[in-house]
């Protein structure tokens, strides 16, 4: 019951963030709904307490005891222990988030770099500074803004994160956010975005429009990095922030826009070779990805 009343809350904030609050249900009146709730409401009670086996999960927990851990402290304990995968041999420290756990804005990365697996903070070297700035200009301070990446361990030299190292971790990334709620999430960079989404759709189509993870509004942008490559990006990269900050203002109207802007890459900037993908749809993303 509480699953699906989960979901059922997850899709009605989804509707609400893309500016269609209304839902339309047959056979029953508005009074006869309003009963129902308030009824069910009367005999809902909280889940008794229940202590984490953090040992255990970090060592072999399965996807599902993941996401079934309660609270963000037990979370960052059982990441900060982790050994599902190979890449807990070769970190330094675990690098789990940086943000507050009731922000409005959630910035989902790709894996952490040197400076990150040395301090153990999200997004701390050059390119988390220009991160910061951005941010700052549409509103956001980073003090109030939800950091993390798909991963919490470095890869080794900064290759692409295998599959097996996704899959042990993205059910970290998955709780935060759930746990956190946010209002908008941020996906920077295309590996983020393809793994948040279950897509191989390009940046370039990912970008300029509001996509759905686990019912939350979900806005794709360039990876911070890639802009130091490449300071043409900059600007839409403020344009696709200037959407989240629409989307926490609960301005929606400027969230269907799909089509390219002049001057802006047909390719996709952290994967220059990648091929284009579909068009025009919305995404949908979450524990089922």
């Amino acid at each position: 019951m509480t699953a699906t009343r989960d979901a059922l809350r997850s899709y009605l904030r989804g509707r609400e963030a893309l500016g269609v609050p209304e839902v339309f249900l047959s056979g029953a009146s508005r009074d006869d709904v309003l009963d129902a709730v308030r009824g069910a409401a009367s005999h809902v009670q909280d889940p008794a307490p229940a202590g984490t086996d953090v040992g255990r999960i970090a060592r072999e927990g399965t996807r599902e005891d993941i996401l079934g851990i309660s609270d963000m402290e037990n979370l960052r304990r059982v990441a900060e222990a982790c050994s599902r995968c190979g890449l807990h041999s070769t970190r330094t420290k675990v690098v789990f988030a940086d943000g507050p756990a009731e922000a409005k804005v959630l910035c989902v990365g790709e894996a952490p770099g040197a400076n990150e697996d040395r301090t153990g903070l999200p997004f701390v070297g050059r390119a988390g500074k220009l991160l910061d700035r951005l941010l700052l200009s549409v509103g956001f301070s980073r003090s109030e803004v939800f950091i993390c990446n798909v991963l919490k361990c470095r890869p080794p030299g900064n290759r692409n994160p295998l599959p097996d190292e996704i899959e042990a971790c993205s059910p970290i990334m998955l709780r935060q956010v759930e746990l956190v709620r946010p209002a908008v999430i941020v996906a920077l960079g295309t590996f983020a975005a393809q793994t948040l989404l279950g897509t191989r759709d390009s940046l370039r189509h990912l970008r300029g429009r509001t996509h759905l993870y686990e019912g939350y509004p979900l806005v794709v942008t360039y990876h911070p990095a890639a802009l130091l490559r490449n300071a043409g990006w900059t600007r839409p990269s403020w344009r696709d922030l200037q959407l989240a900050r629409r989307i926490v203002d609960g301005d929606h109207g400027g969230s269907t826009l799909g089509e390219q802007v002049e001057g802006e890459p047909a390719t996709n900037p952290d994967n220059p070779g990648s091929p284009a993908g579909s068009q025009g749809r919305l995404t949908l993303g979450g524990r089922d990805g």
